[in-house]
């Protein structure tokens, strides 16, 4: 029997490319929040800093990216109809499945925009469930309540994220984890917090779990 049972997923920028959707959900609502709309080159400058640096350099409250990011949820459901998967997302999502991996999303995103997302996509087959929870910092805590709610062990699991909070998080709740570089964080930044596997493409999933398992 193989040690690793469950394959975890981030959801926003590791599954479902949502990044240019919320980035012009927030400018469409910043000002309503006392904030500026951001401009194209502050993709890059997110994409390379990790949250609570990005907070002091944009002048901003925990508390009123949470507020945002609660209203960008909301305004999220109505989008949910033209989210599509990365590609090639899909086939790997099978393939773990066809290796007996049992499959599950941790997210921050509200979970009927998730449940939804997949069946419009033909994906809800492949999870045994999705998990939602806050998680601005702590998404370790979220990690926890997840794992003891799903009677799952740490060392049977794998996580796959993209930005470096998930990196920290499974650091210390003793998950290992793939990070991809095709979502929020890029390459760089992730690499300074060395997870113990990168994928640069869906394919590459495949491979680091292999790796790990």
């Amino acid at each position: 029997m193989k040690t690793i049972q469950y394959i975890l997923f981030d959801f926003d920028g590791t599954l479902a490319d949502t990044f240019d959707l919320v980035f012009t959900l927030y400018n469409s609502i910043a000002g309503e929040y006392g904030c500026k709309p951001l401009k194209p080159e502050d993709r890059q400058i997110i994409a390379a800093g990790k949250p609570q640096d990005l907070l002091r350099q944009y002048n901003m409250s925990a508390h009123k990216l949470g507020l945002i990011t609660i209203r960008i949820r909301k305004e999220i459901l109505s989008h949910v109809p033209q989210m599509k998967p990365f590609e090639g997302m899909k086939e790997v999502l099978t393939t773990l499945r066809d290796k007996d991996y049992r499959l599950g999303i941790i997210t921050s995103n509200a979970r009927p925009n998730v449940v939804l997302f997949l069946e419009n996509n033909g994906m809800n087959s492949l999870f045994d469930f999705v998990y939602s929870g806050k998680s601005l910092f702590g998404k370790d805590k979220v990690f926890k309540r997840m794992l003891a709610n799903k009677k799952i062990h740490p060392a049977s699991a794998i996580y796959v994220g993209d930005e470096t909070r998930d990196i920290e998080a499974c650091r210390k709740v003793g998950i290992p984890i793939v990070s991809v570089t095709w979502g929020m964080n890029n390459r760089e930044i992730l690499s300074t917090l060395n997870p113990d596997q990168m994928a640069h493409t869906p394919q590459e999933i495949i491979r680091c779990i292999a790796a790990l398992s």
